[in-house]
């Protein structure tokens, strides 16, 4: 039976759905496909799925049966090989749950991520003392303090997605309840943040904006979410809403469609880029 891997990477997810493509090109159902492996038609669907790792001899014989060309089935062996490499953020296992790992993997992968968040700064945009604030105040629940220490270096090094030669396209629409409401009793915590967020308001590939209390309720005001748009078109895009103990990954064309126009709705009624670098400013000087 194939090796079950705590989360997949964007690759397994974008090769397994290239694997049901093909099979379904060449007229098989996964029954069929299962048959030419000699194992269950579950073991074909957690493949398709990325529930699992592609196991390269399996992965040989369906690109033969589906009938794939033997160089493009060769590309395929060699992406699916640096698919199944663990990501980076695997050395911080002993603090990633499982959810948020295929979470931080849709991030590096994204062109463009699309976050609406009604309670704090996104951890792509915390500072360090901002982050330990907020972790500490047990937004993770109980944990020692070398787990929040933990936490804080995963948050910081995921940062270094932003300062790549190729970073994606970071469009955040934060609640104003974000600038308002103090992680700390240290002002310096809060106004160190709202630096930070004034420093990425000037940045090409960031976009900040602030839905302000005076603009009245909103259709996004259930809970955090994040839309991630990808370059692959083998990978539609893709929305996670976060709750208490996890979240919810969306790839329906529908629920898409619906998060996308809330975030338009949004982007319409929030402050400017131009009037959110007004405010972040107005509410540092009350820090």
């Amino acid at each position: 039976m194939s090796e079950r891997r705590p989360a997949p990477t964007v690759g397994q997810v974008v090769l397994g759905k290239r694997l049901q493509e093909l099979r379904e090109a060449a007229g098989l159902k996964r029954e069929e496909a299962a048959r030419v492996l000699h194992v269950a038609p579950a073991t074909v669907r957690r493949m398709e799925m990325a529930e699992v790792s592609l196991k390269i001899p399996y992965l040989q014989v369906l690109l033969e049966a589906y009938g794939v060309p033997e160089a493009e089935a060769a590309a395929f062996v060699t992406l699916a090989e640096d698919a199944n490499k663990p990501g980076w953020w695997q050395r911080f296992h002993d603090v990633l749950p499982d959810w948020f790992s295929l979470f931080v993997s849709l991030e590096g992968a994204a062109r463009m991520i699309r976050s609406y968040e009604p309670h704090f700064v996104p951890g792509l945009l915390q500072t360090e003392e901002y982050a330990r604030a907020v972790l500490d105040s047990g937004t993770i629940g109980q944990t020692t303090p070398e787990s929040i220490e933990r936490h804080v270096s995963l948050r910081i090094a995921r940062q270094r997605l932003l300062d790549g030669p190729n970073p994606p396209h970071l469009w955040v629409i934060m609640d104003e309840t974000v600038l308002r409401r103090p992680v700390s009793i240290r002002g310096e915590v809060m106004r160190e943040q709202l630096d930070k967020l004034l420093e990425y308001a000037e940045r090409d590939r960031v976009t900040l904006q602030v839905a302000e209390f005076a603009d009245g309720p909103h259709p996004g005001t259930y809970a955090p979410f994040s839309l991630f748009r990808f370059a692959e078109p083998e990978l539609p895009d893709l929305v996670v809403t976060e709750y208490l103990t996890g979240a919810l990954y969306l790839d329906s064309r529908a629920e898409v469609s619906a998060h996308l126009e809330v975030l338009d709705h949004m982007t319409t009624h929030a402050a400017s880029a131009e009037r959110t670098k007004k405010l972040l400013r107005e509410c540092r000087e009350n820090f």
